[in-house]
């Protein structure tokens, strides 16, 4: 049998709102996500938070 696959999770930048990533995410981890990645927006790196699909 298949198993089913982990969840999609979209990364909104915390400067300009706009999100450009999607990635998975753990079934293990608590709360929400958030990573430090380069905003073509803003040309620098910036913090990500995880957002409602």
């Amino acid at each position: 049998m298949a198993s089913k696959k982990k969840p999609y999770v979209k990364l909104q930048c915390a400067g300009c709102k706009k999100i450009n990533y999607i990635t998975h995410k753990s079934k293990t981890m608590e709360g929400k996500l958030e990573l430090v990645k380069f905003c073509n927006t803003e040309r620098k790196h910036t913090k990500h938070k995880e957002t409602k699909k």
